[in-house]
């Protein structure tokens, strides 16, 4: 498992193909539609095959278990930063209405002002991490877990739960004590509470989806409620790829709004897209590149998608940079969602790989007062750390 672990490829092609799986056990799919989903299939196996052969691996554990941030200059910047997200955090919550208290289905509707916040407190999947591996003390360490995971929760982004929940798995597995298995109950912890909150807030913020119209199988319509939440979500990107490539749909439109920031809007609902049902508008991030340019554009934005995961991983070596663990966690939970949504070919990660950079040369510019930092006790959700430290 720690070799699969250490894989770029397994981030972006093993969710492709659960997912895909999934989308054959939750439809009687239409004729013509399995062509899509095979079409992501074929690719995603391919990519998983080169990379398992070819590609570069992520750091052993040892060397994420032996690096300490807490007390370095990249753990001071990373905690300057994470106060800054916390700051527009709260005015996020002072200035505007809660979303879960007010109205959970008004999250994707930001007043005037509010979108520039949502710029920096999106940031808010990152403070989990930096509490995790920059706090010594284990209250103000809870407190930015806790934090980074209750505000998307007020705001009604299942998206950033997500992040933090995958990040805080991520840390656990790699810091881990090579002697010991992974944390599977922690982990498998983590993965249960992501997937009832999800079903909760996805019940508040869109209502039934007993009036959607879909082609669904006997495993879809003998599943509760909660469940079929997650197979819709999990299987309505592959189906609308699949829907797409069967009905030979081209809009370069929406592709071009995704690329180059104002130019138009984003959203696929209450658009002409022949989607099967208009409430169920999720796409995977391959989408886009589909009916832009078809089959042959969906397989490019593929590779240009494990091209961009290979990048952050070589940033990784070989200190195990702080900033360059947070610009690979950002990639890899973008790439384990790109059968669910759009977000890896977006401004924002640019930006957020941008200042990452920034801030790691920033790091790299202040005075280094001591060669050594002090030995910090241990967290409790970490395991032990060796007695071996490098200087940054």
């Amino acid at each position: 498992m720690n070799g699969w672990l250490r894989l770029p490829s397994t981030y972006l092609c093993l969710p492709l193909l659960l997912a895909s799986g999934v989308t054959l056990l939750t439809y009687d799919l239409p004729p013509g539609y399995g062509q899509g989903i095979l079409l992501l299939v074929m690719a995603a196996a391919a990519i998983l095959a080169v990379d398992v052969v070819l590609g570069p691996c992520l750091p052993a554990p040892e060397r994420f278990r032996e690096r300490r941030y807490a007390g370095t200059r990249e753990g001071f910047v990373a905690l300057a930063f994470a106060a800054v997200v916390i700051v527009f955090c709260l005015l996020d919550l002072a200035l505007y209405p809660i979303p879960l208290i007010v109205d959970p289905s008004s999250y994707a509707t930001l007043e005037p002002g509010r979108e520039h916040l949502r710029h920096i407190s999106d940031m808010c999947w990152t403070l989990p991490v930096i509490g995790l591996l920059c706090v010594r003390q284990p209250l103000p360490r809870h407190l930015l877990i806790a934090f980074g995971l209750i505000f998307p929760v007020l705001v009604v982004d299942r998206n950033r739960i997500f992040a933090g929940l995958f990040s805080i798995a991520f840390v656990l597995a790699f810091r881990r004590d090579v002697a010991k298995p992974l944390p599977w109950k922690a982990i498998t912890a983590l993965g249960v509470l992501g997937c009832v909150v999800f079903s909760v807030l996805g019940t508040l913020r869109s209502g039934s989806i007993e009036n959607v119209t879909l082609p669904f199988g006997d495993l879809y319509r003998a599943a509760p409620q909660g469940v079929k939440w997650l197979l819709l979500y999990v299987s309505a990107g592959p189906y609308n790829f699949g829907a797409m490539l069967a009905k030979h749909y081209t809009n370069s439109a929406f592709l071009m709004h995704q690329l180059i920031p104002g130019s138009g809007p984003l959203l696929t609902g209450q658009t002409d897209i022949p989607l099967d049902a208009p409430n169920i508008n999720v796409g995977t991030e391959y989408l886009p590149f589909l009916m832009a340019w078809g089959a042959a554009g969906a397989l490019m934005s593929m590779v240009a998608a494990y091209a961009l995961l290979l990048w952050c991983v070589r940033r990784l070596h070989p200190r195990v940079s702080l900033f360059g663990l947070l610009m690979f966690l950002r990639i890899a939970y973008v790439s384990v969602m790109s059968p669910f949504a759009p977000q890896i070919f977006i401004a924002m990660n640019v930006g957020f790989l941008g200042l990452c950079l920034l801030l790691q040369l920033l790091a790299g510019l202040l005075p280094n007062r001591r060669d050594t930092p002090v030995p910090s006790p241990v967290p409790d959700e970490l395991p032990a750390w060796p007695t071996t430290t490098k200087s940054t």
